[in-house]
C-alpha cells in the first residue's frame, strides 16, 4: 500500500515539477533579471550594507536585519545540506551548477517579490505588519481570490516544508550520531518551538538574529577545512560539475556518472527552490514586517538572503560532497543513492570533528527553518481564516513536530516539494503582472535609498484585508 501512495505522489511530483515549471522559475528568474537591470550586481555594495544598518522612525515591527535573519532562517535549512546531496545522488554532479543558477538569477525574483511585499502590506490594528504574495494579488492586481489559494497552499506547506523535513531530519540524525530515541527529539523541538512561536514575529525574529550567524560560519568553516583536505580535487571538481550540467544520461565525467540533462536540471531546479524559496513567496512575508523607509531598501536586503543561501553555502556544500565523490571513486558509480548517506560520508573526512560539524549543521538549519516557517505559515493563515486560526495552528504545528521524526521522510520530501510548486505559481504571477511596478519603484529608489515612502500603510481588522 505505502509503495503504491508513493507512486502515486511520485506521478504528481514529476508533473507539477515538469519542464513547464522549470520554465516558469528560471523564465521568471531571467526576465526579472532583465527588468531590474541586474539588480543582483547591487547585492554586494548596497544590499549587504544595509542588513546591517539601522532604521529609525520607519514603520514596522523588527529590523532590517532581523527581518532578514528570519528569511534566513527558514532558508538555510535541510536543504543546504541533505537537499543539495539528495541533488546530486538523483541528478548527478550537474544539479549541482542548475542549483547555483537558480540563486544567481534568483536573486532578482527575490528583490521584487519582497519589494511588492512592502508596497502593499498592510497593518492590523493592534499594530502587526502584513504582507507577502496574497497582499500583493488583491491590492496590486485585485485577484484577492489568487491570494487565498497562495495563502492556503502556503499555510499547508509550512507544515511539510518548515517543519517535518526538518523535525525528521533533526531526529535521524541524532538518532544515527548520538543514539538518542527520534521519539525524545520530537518532544524537545515540540516544546523549544512551541516556547518561541507563541511569541509572534519578534520572538522569532529575535532567536533568529543569533541563531543564523552563528550557525552559517559554523557550517561554513566545516566545508572550508573538507576543501583544504581535498584541494587536489577542486578544479576537477568544478570542471566535472560544469560538464555533467549539459551531458546525455548516463555520461560519464571525471569518473562520475551524469543524471542527464533533464534529470539534472529538475532535481537542481527543485532543491535550489527548496533551499533559497526565491520565486516561491515565502520570505516576503518576513520582509514585510521590517522597519523600512522604502520597499526598495528591504528588497534589497531581502534579496542577500538568497546570495547567502544559495550563492554560497549550497555551492560550498556542492563542492564538499561532488570533490569527496572524485576522490572516493566508489561514491560515483551510483552506489550511494541517499543524500543524507552522502553527506555523512563527506564530512567524516574531517578528524574526530566531522560528524560534530555535520550534526550541528543540520540540528540549527534545521530548528531555525521551524521558527521561520512557523511565522509564514500564521500568517497565511491568519489571511484566509482570522485571527481565530491562530492558536489552532500553533497547536497543530507543535503537534506536526512531536510526530515528524516517525514519519517517511522521502514521502514528506515528495509532499514538500509539490507544495512548493504549487504555491510558487501564485507568487509568480504576482511578480510577473506587476513588474511594471517593480521597475517603477526601483528607478524611483534605488538611486536613493535615503528616500522616505509617505504612501499611507492601509489599517485593517486583521487577515483578510477587511478595513
Amino acid at each position: 500500500m505505502y509503495e503504491r501512495i508513493y507512486s502515486a505522489i511520485q506521478s504528481v511530483d514529476d508533473f507539477v515539477w515538469g519542464w513547464g515549471m522549470i520554465v516558469l522559475l528560471l523564465g521568471t528568474h531571467i526576465f526579472l533579471t532583465l527588468r531590474t537591470g541586474f539588480i543582483q550586481r547591487k547585492t554586494i555594495t548596497k544590499g549587504i550594507p544595509l542588513s546591517v544598518s539601522k532604521e529609525d522612525g520607519a514603520d514596522g515591527e523588527v529590523s532590517q536585519f532581523g527581518a532578514l535573519a528570519t528569511a534566513l532562517a527558514s532558508t538555510i535549512g535541510t536543504g543546504n545540506i541533505i537537499g543539495v546531496g539528495t541533488a546530486i545522488a538523483l541528478g548527478g554532479p550537474g544539479a549541482v551548477l542548475w542549483c547555483w543558477l537558480t540563486g544567481v538569477f534568483g536573486i532578482a525574483t527575490k528583490y521584487a517579490e519582497s519589494l511588492i511585499a512592502v508596497k502593499y502590506r498592510v497593518k492590523t490594528a493592534d499594530g502587526r505588519m502584513q504582507g507577502g504574495a496574497m497582499y500583493a494579488l488583491e491590492r496590486g492586481l485585485n485577484m484577492k481570490w489568487l491570494g487565498m489559494i497562495f495563502a492556503v497552499f502556503a499555510g499547508f506547506a509550512s507544515f511539510g516544508i518548515g517543519c517535518a523535513t526538518q523535525v525528521n531530519a533533526i531526529a535521524e540524525v541524532c538518532n544515527a550520531n548520538l543514539g538518542i530515541d527520534p521519539w525524545i527529539i520530537g518532544v524537545v523541538v515540540a516544546v523549544l518551538t512551541a516556547f518561541v512561536i507563541f511569541g509572534g514575529i519578534k520572538s522569532i525574529a529575535s532567536v533568529c538574529e543569533k541563531l543564523v550567524p552563528f550557525m552559517a560560519a559554523f557550517y561554513v568553516l566545516g566545508c572550508v577545512i573538507i576543501l583544504v583536505l581535498n584541494h587536489e580535487y577542486i578544479i576537477p571538481t568544478v570542471q566535472t560539475i560544469c560538464s555533467l550540467a549539459f551531458a546525455d544520461e548516463g555520461a560519464v565525467v571525471g569518473g562520475l556518472v551524469g543524471g542527464g540533462l533533464r534529470y539534472a536540471i529538475q532535481y537542481g531546479v527543485a532543491r535550489g527552490l527548496f533551499s533559497n524559496e526565491s520565486g516561491m513567496g515565502s520570505a516576503p512575508i518576513a520582509a514585510a514586517a521590517a522597519r523600512t523607509k522604502n520597499p526598495v531598501r528591504q528588497a534589497l536586503v531581502s534579496s542577500t538572503g538568497t546570495f547567502w543561501d544559495t550563492v554560497v553555502v549550497c555551492l560550498m556544500t556542492g563542492l564538499v560532497l561532488v570533490s569527496t565523490m572524485m576522490k572516493n571513486p566508489e561514491l560515483g558509480t551510483g552506489a550511494i543513492t541517499d543524500g543524507g548517506e552522502l553527506t555523512t560520508l563527506a564530512f567524516s573526512q574531517i578528524p574526530y570533528f566531522g560528524p560534530f560539524v555535520l550534526v550541528v549543521g543540520i540540528i540549527t538549519f534545521a530548528y531555525s527553518t521551524t521558527l521561520g516557517w512557523a511565522y509564514y505559515g500564521e500568517r497565511c493563515v491568519e489571511y484566509f481564516a482570522g485571527k481565530i486560526g491562530l492558536i489552532p495552528y500553533r497547536v497543530l504545528y507543535i503537534v506536526v513536530a512531536l510526530i515528524a521524526p516517525v514519519l517517511a521522510l522521502d514521502l514528506v520530501w515528495l509532499i514538500a516539494d509539490i507544495l512548493n510548486a504549487l504555491m510558487a505559481i501564485p507568487n509568480l504571477i504576482a511578480v510577473l503582472l506587476l513588474s511594471p511596478v517593480i521597475v517603477k519603484e526601483t528607478k524611483k529608489y534605488v538611486n536613493n535609498l535615503d528616500a522616505v515612502d509617505d504612501t499611507p500603510i492601509p489599517v485593517v481588522k486583521t487577515g483578510v484585508g477587511k478595513k
